[in-house]
């Protein structure tokens, strides 16, 4: 285990506690969390999870945005009001699912063709998840833990392969708040 594996994986399960509770430090530690892991992965050659990484940095600041009720969608919000956790529309679902499919192969097409990822179809997917989960978390949906319960077991193979050990231990712990938080998240939903 290296030390950034490490540090990253104590900023990580700060991170996850944070979202689990939907509390306003949830977004600062997102951006920690994401300089330090574009770091972690694009030493361990898992590119589409570094591009992930600098995704979440700036979905990061647009979240603390969006939570924080400064910006509704891409309008400036009226009054300053914290963002209330709903549900997400099912008109939205079929673009979510035709993202990810789309994100997928397009990722692993690009890191097959570059050549020196180290599982492309695991890293293509669980960026693809990440994307439209991150979204979703910007939005404060609940069901964007959906996408988290797919992606952590990818990512514990993922960082297992690199030897990023801390990490793999930090995701399996992610997996058990995912089914917390969704449980919370739904019982707190106001729609």
């Amino acid at each position: 285990m290296n030390t950034l594996d490490i540090i990253g994986a104590a900023i990580g399960l700060l991170y996850i506690v944070s979202e689990y509770r939907a509390d306003r430090w949830f977004w600062p530690l997102s951006l920690l969390m994401s300089a330090f892991y574009a770091v972690i992965y694009f030493q361990t050659a898992c590119y589409a999870n570094f591009g992930i990484c600098c995704y979440n940095f700036v979905m990061s600041i647009y979240g603390i945005l969006v939570w924080r009720g400064i910006i509704v969608g891409t309008r400036r919000a009226a009054s300053v009001e914290e963002k209330k956790i709903t549900s997400c529309p099912a008109r939205l679902w079929p673009w979510l699912i035709a993202a990810t499919l789309l994100l997928t192969i397009l990722f692993r097409w690009l890191l097959e063709l570059l050549g020196e990822s180290t599982l492309p179809i695991v890293d293509g997917l669980s960026s693809a998840l990440n994307i439209v989960g991150m979204w979703m978390l910007t939005q404060k949906y609940w069901q964007q833990w959906f996408t988290w319960l797919l992606v952590e077991p990818l990512m514990i193979g993922l960082c297992l392969v690199s030897g990023l050990y801390a990490s793999a231990a930090m995701y399996a712990v992610y997996e058990i708040f995912v089914i917390m938080g969704m449980l919370r998240w739904k019982k707190e939903s106001i729609s």
